[in-house]
């Protein structure tokens, strides 16, 4: 075995891996919810179970205390589930509530516990706060694996229900699914996997465990079973690359290390993810933003030659950029990209130093239709205003998409009697 890889750190590099897997599996469900707050809630809610098992045994004892975080845990959820099904308060409100509440018991216990100056001291409570990843034992990782067993079996066999009370909690309430039950086994599998996260990266850093991955793998997909298997490999991904370096760099603690590396791939899919990283969107309302002064400067060229008939109407550049209140810059940049797409043809007038523009018989196709949908959805806005409301997407280009046959052919009706309907799209109307 290489002296890198050590048994005690085989065993923390297995233990974090696990725990990082089952966090990121579990914790897509707190996530899908907009419950992500829900981590955090459980840990400090665990602290009263901690401080009472230890008082009930009066020695500290791993396996029990846990029992007593978990018991608490649960204690928390019914107390959310009350509060939520049986009062007007927010879902956000609940859990602040009960989050105060259980940390203001929780420190009260402590402090009790650490007055005992005997007892006191062999409590331990700093490592279920602060989290003690190198601890952990052959024990804890086989701990690990029977819950993550446990999640994954469960996830597995209810899928499908997870996934209708995740995404439309009140259709499956409607269809008579238990949607309660349902909720409140994610969020006991969301319990389970925080207590038994106390030990290695403490109640402080656990809710980031819980979060990261689930977050991460939300800029890349939107399917379910993609977004769920994601999350698991980069929660142990993350578990196992933090573990390794902390094993190199022996002063830097593990628990901390791994939520670093895991903010470092949240923050690299936030920014370059293909879809939703924020480049990818400002590209994408580059682009936009690009194509809609296009489109209103072929308006504006198509507009001169309306009524004659003809689209050899030369404008000026200087003239057109006075008119639409564009910068010398946005005029050459949208210009150029004109010329480049064949839509416009450019010519310089010596006289006056300056270029005349014109539709080129594909750029006279092209604003046609643009023209035409743009005046349609015009009048239907005016025509229609209450089923308006329905539409999300107005683009000009592909509005027979998006409404009615009979609507369009009302509507090219009107725009034909005022002679407002482009020439290359009128022999549509009838």
């Amino acid at each position: 075995m290489n002296s890198f890889i050590s048994y005690n750190t085989l065993i923390v590099l297995l233990g974090t891996t696990l725990l990082g897997a089952n966090a990121g599996l579990v914790g897509s469900f707190t996530v899908l919810r907009g419950r992500a707050l829900i981590g955090d809630v459980l840990a400090h809610a665990a602290l009263p179970g901690l401080c009472l098992a230890f008082l009930w045994l009066g020695q500290r004892s791993l396996p029990a205390m846990l029992t007593g975080a978990l018991a608490s845990g649960l204690a928390c959820i019914l107390l959310m589930t009350f509060l939520r099904r049986w009062t007007r308060v927010k879902d956000d409100a609940v859990m602040g509530v009960v989050r105060s509440v259980f940390l203001g018991a929780g420190i009260v216990l402590i402090s009790y516990i650490q007055n005992q100056t005997v007892a006191g001291s062999k409590a331990g409570f700093d490592s279920y706060i602060l989290g003690k990843t190198a601890g952990l034992l052959a024990d804890d990782v086989r701990l690990f694996v029977g819950v993550s067993t446990l999640s994954l079996s469960l996830i597995l066999l209810l899928y499908k229900e997870f996934q209708l009370a995740s995404f439309d909690p009140g259709f499956a309430r409607v269809q008579g699914w238990p949607a309660l039950l349902l909720d409140n086994a994610q969020m006991a599998l969301a319990a389970i996997t925080v207590v038994i996260a106390l030990p290695a990266v403490g109640a402080i850093l656990v809710t980031a465990m819980l979060i990261l991955p689930g977050a991460t793998m939300r800029f890349w997909t939107d399917r379910l079973s993609t977004l769920l298997i994601g999350a698991a490999v980069i929660g142990g991904a993350v578990g196992g690359l933090g573990t390794l370096m902390s094993a190199q760099f022996s002063l830097l603690p593990a628990g901390p290390i791994i939520i670093l590396v895991g903010t470092a791939v949240f923050l690299t899919s936030m920014l370059g993810a293909p879809r939703r990283g924020l480049l990818a969107r400002a590209a994408a309302n580059r682009r936009f933003r690009n194509e809609l002064l296009l489109q209103t400067l072929l308006r504006r060229i198509y507009e001169s030659a309306e009524g004659r008939r003809s689209t050899a109407v030369h404008r000026s550049r200087a003239e057109l950029m006075r008119s639409l209140g564009w910068s010398t810059g946005t005029m050459q940049r949208i210009v150029h990209a004109a010329v480049l797409q064949q839509l416009v043809s450019e010519r310089a007038t010596p006289s006056t130093h300056d270029y005349e523009l014109s539709l080129t018989s594909q750029g006279a196709e092209y604003v046609a239709k643009v023209v035409r949908g743009y005046r349609l959805w015009q009048r239907f806005l005016t025509e229609y205003p209450d089923q308006s409301c329905s539409l999300v997407d107005l683009d000009v280009q592909h509005v027979d998409e998006y409404l009615p046959p009979d609507i369009i052919r009302a509507l090219e009706r009107k725009l034909v009697a005022e002679g407002r309907l482009p020439l290359v799209a009128e022999g549509r109307a009838s």
